[in-house]
């Protein structure tokens, strides 16, 4: 008997008492497990991911709108960043005027590079830092969750820039487990889930950040903002 006949002779034991005709969303699946998990405040939650943010070695700061813009410039400074990638629909709000405006007389120490669907992972790499928006930030495991959105742009400018400067809305954007995220989200929209900076161990257990993302997330939890829409 070759491998194959094996295989299908597997197959046909395990769909042995499956009706004829029947597809795979006809059985009733039961949803019967628990949404939330105990007892908290939306002050609660949000504290909850602040901690679980720094947990994953994520940097967590906090802001209000007015102060954004200074903050995320400051971040950039002490980077040494020069260029940053934004999304097309970032909020213009979230950018130093200076960025915005470069014949400003203040001046620019800071280049903006527009995501463009042509720029190649090569040219990524060369680009400092990224600054996005996400679509939903989970407390119980400090995982943020971006789906492509105007203000997230495309996987790839998360995933090669070293630095990602990322920015949750809260609470609007805070839910408190992954079952209350997933109805906000879209299943046929690209998803990545980030619990910190990319890492790894070798097989010594030596932490290695940096290997398939970000080797830096900075999260700023900016309050008293609702979410566009």
């Amino acid at each position: 008997m070759s491998s194959r006949d094996v295989v299908l002779a597997r197959v046909r034991r395990a769909l042995a008492d499956v009706p004829r005709g029947e597809g795979p969303s006809d059985p009733p699946v039961p949803r019967d497990y628990h949404r939330v998990h105990g007892s908290r405040t939306t002050a609660q939650s949000v504290e909850l991911l602040a901690e679980n943010l720094a947990e994953y070695r994520a940097i967590v700061h906090r802001s209000d709108a007015e102060g954004l813009p200074g903050l995320i410039h400051r971040l950039l400074a002490e980077r040494g960043a020069r260029t940053v990638v934004v999304p097309p629909g970032l909020d213009a709000s979230w950018l130093d005027p200076a960025w915005r405006d470069p014949s400003s007389e203040s001046g620019s120490d800071v280049t903006l590079v527009e995501d463009h669907a042509s720029s190649t992972p090569y040219e990524l790499d060369a680009v400092d830092s990224v600054l996005t928006g996400c679509a939903v930030a989970i407390a119980e495991t400090g995982t943020l969750v971006l789906d492509a959105g105007p203000d997230q742009g495309r996987r790839r400018i998360t995933l090669v820039p070293d630095h990602h400067i990322c920015v949750v809305r809260v609470p609007d954007q805070v839910v408190g487990s992954v079952p209350e995220a997933l109805p906000r989200l879209a299943p046929e929209r690209p998803l990545t889930w980030i619990s910190g900076p990319s890492a790894t161990s070798d097989i010594e257990l030596d932490r290695v950040e940096g290997v398939h993302g970000p080797r830096t997330l900075e999260v700023i939890l900016l309050a008293g903002s609702r979410e566009a829409g």
